[in-house]
C-alpha cells in the first residue's frame, strides 16, 4: 500500500521527465508545502495510505497561501492540481476532479490583470551602451569575444522581440543573411519568422568574423554552430551554445555596469521584448495587427496591453495644456 509522500516522489519523477528544470523545481516546492500542510493537519504523509487523501485537503493548502503573492499561489495550486490528476489516472485514489477545481476556484484569488511596465529610457542607455562596446578594453580573444557577443545579444533582444530561450538557442543556419531574417521554433513549438535590424546585423556580423578561428577549429559545419557561444575557461576551445542563465546574466552584468549597481535586477531579457513591441507600436502608429504579428502573440488582446506605453506623447501634449 502506497503513502502519500511515496505517490507525491513519483509525480515528481514523472513532471520531471516531462517539463522544464525550473518547472520540476517548482512543482517540487509546491508538493513540499503541500506536505508540510498535511503534517500540520495530522494527516502525515510518510505514514497516510493515499486512499485517505481527500479533496478538501486542497482548501488547506489554498488557505495557507493567502500570505504568498498571487503568482506563487496559482502556481503551487497548479502543481498540486497536477498531483490529484495524476492520482486520477494511475486510479491511485477516488479523486472528483470537477469538484476539486471547484474548491480552488471558490476559494483562490483571481489574478488581476496588470499592465506591463518597463524603464524605457534606462533600455535606450544600455544600447547606447551596448552599441559602443565595441571600443570596450579587453584582455585576450576570450574577452574580446565575450564583449562583441554581449554587445550583438542585447541589440539582438532589442530589435527582435526573441524571447532569451529562442535567442539562446539560435544556430548560425537559422538566419538568412541576405534577407535579414530567422526562422526559429518559438513558444508553443510553433515556427516562426524573425526579423533582424541593420545594426543587430552588423553587430552579429562582427562578432561572427571575431569567431572564425574558434569555429574553423571546431571541425563541424558553420550552420550547426551556436549564433551565441560560450566564452568561458569551462568551454575552453569548444564551440557550445549559451543557456538561458547565461543569457539573463549577461543583460544583468551590462544593465550595471551601464547604468550602475542600483540598477541590478530593474532591466531583464523580457523587458527588451516589452521595448520592442512598444517601439513597433510607436513607429506604425499604434498598429496592433502588425504589432502582434512581429511579437508573435497568438492573441491581439495580449499586444493591446502595450499600447497605453506608446503613448507618452499623450502625456506630454495633456500637461502642456493643463497644468
Amino acid at each position: 500500500m502506497n503513502n502519500i509522500i511515496q505517490v507525491a516522489l513519483a509525480y515528481l519523477d514523472s513532471v520531471k521527465l516531462s517539463r522544464s528544470e525550473n518547472t520540476a523545481r517548482t512543482y517540487t516546492n509546491a508538493l513540499n508545502v503541500f506536505m508540510q500542510i498535511l503534517e500540520e493537519k495530522k494527516l502525515p504523509p510518510a505514514e497516510t495510505p493515499i486512499e485517505k487523501l481527500s479533496e478538501e485537503a486542497i482548501v488547506w493548502l489554498a488557505t495557507a497561501l493567502k500570505d504568498t503573492a498571487p503568482a506563487t499561489e496559482r502556481l503551487y495550486l497548479t502543481a498540486t492540481t497536477g498531483f490529484y490528476e495524476y492520482l486520477a489516472a494511475e486510479k491511485l485514489s477516488d479523486i472528483n476532479l470537477p469538484r476539486l477545481r471547484l474548491l480552488i476556484k471558490q476559494r483562490a484569488r483571481r489574478p488581476g490583470q496588470r499592465l506591463p511596465q518597463f524603464p524605457r529610457e534606462n533600455i535606450e542607455k544600455v544600447i547606447l551602451y551596448a552599441i559602443n562596446m565595441v571600443n570596450l578594453p579587453f584582455e585576450g580573444e576570450r574577452e574580446q569575444l565575450r564583449h562583441l557577443r554581449d554587445r550583438a545579444f542585447l541589440l539582438t533582444l532589442a530589435d527582435t522581440g526573441l524571447r532569451v530561450h529562442e535567442a539562446c538557442g539560435m544556430r548560425r543556419g537559422d538566419v538568412d543573411w541576405s534577407e535579414a531574417r530567422a526562422i526559429i521554433i518559438g513558444k508553443g513549438d510553433k515556427e516562426a519568422v524573425v526579423r533582424f535590424s541593420s545594426r543587430a546585423v552588423a553587430a552579429l556580423k562582427v562578432y561572427l568574423n571575431t569567431r572564425v578561428q574558434l569555429d574553423g577549429a571546431s571541425g563541424r559545419p558553420l550552420t550547426s554552430l551556436p549564433l551565441f557561444a560560450r566564452h568561458d575557461k569551462r568551454a575552453g576551445s569548444k564551440v557550445l551554445p549559451m543557456t538561458t542563465t547565461t543569457g539573463r546574466n549577461i543583460v544583468k552584468q551590462r544593465v550595471q555596469e551601464a547604468l550602475g549597481e542600483q540598477a541590478a535586477g530593474t532591466i531583464t531579457p523580457h523587458s527588451f521584448r516589452h521595448y520592442f513591441v512598444t517601439t513597433v507600436l510607436r513607429g506604425s502608429g499604434g498598429n496592433l495587427k502588425l504589432a502582434q504579428e512581429l511579437a508573435r502573440h497568438s492573441n491581439v488582446q495580449t499586444t493591446s496591453r502595450y499600447a497605453h506605453l506608446a503613448n507618452d506623447e499623450l502625456d506630454r501634449g495633456y500637461f502642456e495644456i493643463f497644468e
